[in-house]
């Protein structure tokens, strides 16, 4: 996956590894907090002049497609064009942008484009030039043009977007926690509000032992993410890992368990330290022996501690789904 092909690239043709560390406080690495790493520039609808062309347009355009209407205030088609063409923009809901240049003021760009009549509109995608259409055409027609450009771009980016997220989870798999950064900020430099992207970034950080930098992260969530599955399961590995500080020794809880099997206290503090240390089918196991010898113990609390290892987990981890068949067993039986 290149940055050529990937719109979560960025301009400049996205990270190196020098460009990032991930790790270590408040190093390159660290996720911008609090907003967007990078917002998108200029409004859904602008003028644009030769000199802001390839911001406007070019550079634009790898965001979303970009429509440049080219116009002239003597061009009587034009002023029963654009005001259609604007509400058709506004309707897409930011899937499109349109940018309007008048061809008196500035005639080098249409120049260039061989542009020979006018209303003229040229849809740019990626930096290049897609579709486009002369003429006053109807609403129908140009409603139609707007929703096959927004339907191939959102595609276009939802088939990169995958790419890229499965990408930063190889890397991440891989031990290269470096590359695995680089991509999350990638992707939310463009999409801030990507909930995979930005509770994959927070998991890396709480991985790492920043857990003040991952807590931080989690309460300056976007607000549309903020109550996500992927933040949830961040969020619950925060708070066991809080319960487990201090809990001691697990050698030591061990030899109490073989002297006392019916101390569910221990066992219980025991699961918590075995999820720490990543042992998640042992820690679901010494839950579900507190289950079968009490199922009230402190109020169904083996049950409910283990959803929350669950929840932390994610639904289609191996020790889920083995513990969710073994905890069916047992209800059910």
């Amino acid at each position: 996956m290149s940055s050529n092909d990937n719109p979560f690239a960025s301009n400049q043709g996205g990270y190196s590894s020098q460009n990032v560390a991930f790790g270590g406080g408040n190093g390159a690495g660290q996720p911008a907090m609090g907003g967007a790493p990078g917002a998108a520039a200029g409004d859904l609808i602008k003028d644009t002049t030769t000199a802001n062309f390839q911001a406007d347009v070019i550079a634009e355009s790898r965001n979303q497609p970009v429509l440049i209407d080219f116009w002239a205030p003597w061009c009587g088609p034009c002023k029963q064009l654009t005001p259609r063409l604007e509400a058709a923009v506004r309707k897409a809901g930011g899937k499109v942008k349109l940018v309007k240049m008048n061809i008196d003021e500035h005639p080098s760009i249409p120049g260039q484009m061989g542009v020979q009549s006018i209303p003229a509109v040229v849809a740019f995608h990626n930096g290049q030039p897609v579709d486009g259409f002369m003429g006053a055409v109807p609403d129908s027609q140009l409603e139609e043009f707007i929703a096959k450009l927004a339907g191939s771009s959102s595609n276009a980016q939802d088939e990169a977007l995958e790419q890229a997220l499965e990408a930063a989870v190889q890397a991440r798999e891989g031990g290269d926690l470096n590359r695995a950064a680089q991509i999350y900020q990638m992707i939310l430099q463009q999409m801030p509000d990507n909930a995979p992207a930005y509770a994959g970034l927070a998991g890396m950080l709480l991985d790492a032992g920043e857990t003040e930098q991952a807590k931080q992260m989690v309460a300056q969530a976007p607000e549309g993410i903020a109550e996500s599955a992927e933040l949830a399961s961040v969020k619950a590995r925060l708070e066991l890992s809080e319960k487990v500080a201090g809990l001691g020794d697990p050698a030591e809880m061990e030899r109490r368990l073989v002297a006392n099997p019916g101390d569910h206290d221990t066992r219980f503090d025991l699961a918590q330290l075995k999820n720490a240390m990543d042992d998640r089918e042992a820690a679901a196991d010494l839950l579900l022996d507190i289950m079968k010898a009490d199922r009230e113990w402190r109020e169904d609390g083996a049950r409910l501690e283990l959803l929350k290892f669950f929840e932390a987990w994610g639904p289609t981890d191996p020790a889920t789904v083995k513990a969710r068949r073994k905890l069916s067993a047992l209800l059910f039986r």
